[in-house]
């Protein structure tokens, strides 16, 4: 479904919307790549575990991969018992880990000391692995860096040389990549554990390659189809990755509309129904994300803000064709990843209701009340239990 056809479509705004069609593109491509290569295929819900999305994966991929037990109990009740779910966190709470034994088939410990702790609890549920920390930078942002120094994520690579025994360890975890449009990362990383640790990876039963590449983005996938074939004629391993941002990455967009259009110090300014804190990542990164109206060489500019009283709730400075009106829609795109599950309702702002757009039908899923916003901050003995007494008393 075009853009203008869902602009105008739309009951209400702002709206977060999930284009089914592009989804189900970005699935069909990682499930081809699997297909020739025979890696294992998960979906990394954290970057958006909406349902409908997980609904729409789970044909195409062998499970999901989670980050916490809230995830990993959604991921097992989409599921319902038929594909792997793969955890891996910093932080496992002793009281949890009954559960997340109970809920997850593979678990990556993240430290040799949560590892030895929490392993025997794994004994016959789930297969125990380690998150190893390759110390191979290839980002130039150490927010994104996990093998920044003094990295929290993952087993030092010369820390698990050094073991005696890898007795109990079933699998690898690694992740040292964002949003990469080359395998060339992923190739040195592994050749640098094999060139360390060589038959020893011979006794694994997995080795999970983590996510950060944008397969869609990437047209010679014969490198990557090359190492998994490797790893697994060499070394009898099961490869998997976990994809995120490749699955929903440029799947959905974020719908507002103009609410006010002003001068301020020869600037225009117009505010929108909409603010950062529904896409999170541009206030703590300070990016622009992309508009589907700007236009670079428009003759009209305007710095889009949000309807928040922060005063860097600001989207950015975009052009376009026409001046902008009070009423007008735009549309932000490419903000399937990491934006409606960061997003709040600071100030009280309400989140974005929640469309399907696909098979000629563009469908509100979930919208959001007072009920909700009330629920998330009342005290249960505060005296406005009942609504009616806010007015009353």
């Amino acid at each position: 479904m075009d853009l203008n056809t869902i602009k105008s479509g739309l009951a209400t705004s702002p709206a977060f919307v999930i284009d089914k069609d592009a989804l189900r593109a970005n699935l069909q491509t990682l499930a081809e790549l699997k297909k020739q290569s025979g890696v294992n295929l998960l979906y990394s819900i954290k970057s958006l575990p909406l349902s409908e999305v997980l609904q729409t994966a789970r044909p195409f991929v062998d499970g999901f991969s989670v980050s916490s037990l809230f995830e990993a109990r959604l991921a097992k009740e989409i599921l319902q018992e038929t594909g792997s779910i793969h955890l891996t966190t910093p932080g496992i709470r002793p009281d949890q880990i009954d559960a997340l034994s109970e809920c997850c088939t593979h678990i990556s410990f993240n430290s040799l000391s949560q590892f030895q702790r929490f392993s025997p609890a794994l004994r016959g549920k789930a297969s125990a692995g380690l998150r190893i920390n390759p110390k191979l930078s290839n980002l130039n942002d150490e927010r994104f860096d996990p093998c920044r120094p003094h990295s929290k994520l993952g087993v030092a690579i010369e820390d698990l040389e050094s073991l005696d025994s890898w007795a109990g360890i079933e699998g690898l975890h690694l992740h040292n990549s964002f949003s990469a449009t080359a395998y060339s990362a992923l190739i040195e990383t592994l050749q640098k554990i094999e060139d360390r640790f060589g038959d020893k990876l011979g006794q694994l039963d997995w080795i999970n390659l983590g996510g950060g590449y944008l397969y869609g983005n990437i047209t010679d996938h014969r490198p990557f189809i090359d190492l998994i074939l490797r790893l697994e004629s060499r070394y009898g391993v099961q490869a998997v990755i976990e994809p995120g941002k490749a699955v929903v990455g440029n799947a959905c967009h974020l719908v507002a509309a103009v609410l006010d259009v002003f001068i301020s110090d020869g600037k225009t300014v117009a505010i929108l129904d909409t603010s950062v804190n529904h896409h999170p990542e541009v206030f703590e990164y300070q990016r622009r994300p992309d508009l589907a109206e700007h236009q670079p060489e428009g003759q009209y500019a305007a710095i889009l803000a949000g309807s928040t009283c922060l005063a860097g709730d600001l989207f950015g400075e975009y052009r376009f064709a026409a001046p902008l009106a009070i009423g007008d829609r735009v549309v932000f795109t490419h903000v399937g990843a990491y934006s409606l599950v960061k997003a709040n309702r600071f100030n009280g702002c309400n989140l974005p209701d929640i469309y399907i757009a696909g098979d000629g039908r563009l469908d509100c899923v979930k919208q959001f009340s007072f009920d909700d916003f009330r629920r998330q901050w009342r005290c249960e003995r505060d005296r406005f239990l009942n609504p009616a007494a806010a007015f009353t008393a």
